[in-house]
């Protein structure tokens, strides 16, 4: 089936503390939604590339690249006033029955490998959700009490998350709801069952400033 991936970088980065969107910032000398972009053009150089891009960034994100010469071809939508909306937006303008993967414009640091499995996956499955065990203790907190839970019984969930392209649309057709955290609860809540792949600890999503000199380290020692 045809690869389409979905980039959403609707967000302004409010959490970082800076002037510009974190995505828009650099690493290593390019910003991260190059990275992020970059990724998935070694993995498959004729992908079609979506950007779901806040409107108020589109003239920003043109001359990030002139300025970077930044040549790969990719199309710009508007994302919305939430992700929901954002990738409803990007599934606009998706027309053919292809297989489409949602990735976070901040995780600039996930493999090949992960790329290759979600899609491998979600063509046999009809999804593929990339995960990484959890590596410390866990305890429920509800109204001041606290239970120890079994860290083996949880994942941390990543991006990208791939779909054949009817099955998200489909869930995309659903109301929001404040329980969509991802798009597997989006697809979820539509009555599929969501496949598990592994993903890759190094997919760190960027969203504090200690979280940006943890992909600079990884990023020195590649």
């Amino acid at each position: 089936m045809k690869k389409v991936v979905l980039i959403v970088a609707g967000g302004e980065g409010q959490r970082m503390n800076a002037k510009i969107p974190k995505q828009f910032q650099e690493l290593k000398g390019l910003p991260i939604l190059m990275h992020s972009i970059n990724a998935f053009v070694e993995y498959d150089k004729d992908i079609r590339i979506i950007l779901v891009l806040h409107p108020k960034y589109h003239t920003h994100w043109a001359r990030l690249c002139d300025s970077h010469d930044y040549r790969i071809k990719h199309e710009i939508t508007f994302g919305g006033p939430s992700r929901f909306h954002s990738v409803k937006n990007g599934l606009g303008v998706i027309s053919d029955d292809c297989l489409v993967a949602v990735h976070d414009s901040v995780r600039p640091l996930v493999s090949r490998e992960t790329i290759a499995s979600v899609y491998y996956n979600a063509e046999e499955f009809g999804n593929a959700v990339p995960c990484v065990p959890l590596n410390e203790s866990i305890r429920k907190s509800v109204d001041g009490d606290n239970t120890s839970k079994n860290r083996a019984d949880f994942v941390v969930i990543q991006t990208p998350q791939c779909f054949q392209s009817d099955i998200l649309k489909t869930a995309y057709n659903q109301e929001p709801k404040d329980s969509f955290t991802d798009d597997a609860s989006i697809v979820e809540a539509s009555g599929e069952k969501i496949h598990l792949v592994d993903g890759n600890p190094e997919n760190i999503k960027i969203t504090l400033p200690k979280d940006f000199l943890i992909a600079t380290a990884l990023l020195n020692t590649a």
